[in-house]
């Protein structure tokens, strides 16, 4: 990963709302919930060698070539790494939001 204090900076965030799940629910098991939520979150968004999963899916199978990787620009982290493609954006916006809408479901319950 290109960027490790974006992971520690997530982790740190997501400490702080499993802190805050627990102090509100008093509930070991929504605080659990959270955290696994949280990393698997986490997890898809920074840990993916996006430079890898941008070139053609006939090339997924085969290793990087030195040309395919100086080929590929520099792309920053966040929102700029989505913005070349939109089904990629809408699949992760359909994803985290309907987990996101179950854990707020099985929290606040």
């Amino acid at each position: 990963m290109a960027n490790d204090a974006a992971l520690r900076n997530s982790l740190l965030w997501l400490a702080a709302i499993v802190v805050v799940v627990g102090i509100c629910t008093q509930s070991m098991k929504k605080m659990i919930a959270t955290y696994v939520l949280g990393v698997l979150g986490i997890a898809g968004i920074l840990l993916p060698d996006w430079d890898y999963f941008n070139r053609d899916f006939s090339r997924w199978a085969y290793p990087v070539t030195i040309e395919e990787r100086d080929s590929l620009s520099p792309h920053g982290s966040g929102f700029l790494r989505f913005a070349n493609s939109p089904l990629r954006l809408a699949v992760y916006s359909a994803i985290y939001g309907y987990a996101m809408y179950r854990w707020w479901h099985y929290v606040s319950s």
